[in-house]
């Protein structure tokens, strides 16, 4: 009898064991499965954060538009012997009326376009626009060279090329001839373009000078 007593309980403990480790197995499962859920919730949270540093915001474009029409390699003689430094000439402008020019000289070429720009920001002029052209013809001079400009009908164009072209197109003149004569210096181009412009008159101001109204003096 003790030994069929002791068999049983032996049979007992060991079912027992049994279901304790089925019941072990399947709370380390749940805990498994908690888990999974835990990093499942947790993952887009993760890329949103990821995908939020990723965003990055596009910069603004400037109206100001900027047209490198000459660099030039220039030397300076000193005391010790020769010093080379690198000149820069640039037009900056809006397309809606206002253009300047300007020039410097530095070491490197970047410094030296950088510098122009801010020297041509600080020289810019207004430009009185009729339509898409000037108001009459008009002949600038700077140096040796001269530039004549003419007012042309829609469709016919910027006729110019180099220094006088990046000066029309950038102060914002779709139509007009141009001819350039004497010194054919990029420099004295640009200049003798920007003195006709500045040389300009709208109808506007030619009226008021002369006391009548714009319907009288356009007939």
């Amino acid at each position: 009898m003790e030994e069929k007593e002791t068999i049983q309980n032996e049979a007992v403990e060991e079912v027992v064991s049994e279901e304790v480790q089925a019941d072990a197995q399947e709370t380390v499962v749940e805990e498994k499965e908690v888990e999974v859920e835990e990093v499942q919730q947790l993952k887009p949270q993760r890329r949103g954060q990821r995908r939020r540093k990723i965003e990055t915001v596009e910069p603004v474009e400037s109206e100001w538009k900027e047209q490198v029409v000459q660099i030039r390699r220039v030397t300076k003689v000193v005391k010790g012997g020769k010093k080379l430094s690198f000149r820069a000439i640039v037009i900056v402008g809006n397309k809606k009326g206002q253009v300047g020019m300007g020039v410097a000289k530095a070491a490197e070429v970047i410094i030296a376009i950088q510098k122009a720009v801010a020297d041509a920001r600080k020289n810019l002029i207004t430009v009185p626009i009729f339509k898409t052209t000037i108001p009459h013809m008009i002949t600038g001079r700077s140096g040796a060279g001269s530039v004549v400009l003419k007012p042309a009908s829609q469709g016919t164009g910027v006729i110019a090329g180099g220094a006088v072209r990046a000066v029309l197109e950038l102060s914002g003149i779709e139509n007009i001839l141009s001819k350039s004569l004497g010194s054919k210096s990029p420099l004295n181009a640009a200049n003798a373009t920007l003195n006709a412009l500045k040389s300009l008159r709208s109808f506007s101001d030619v009226a008021r000078s002369r006391g009548i109204d714009m319907k009288k003096m356009l007939g």
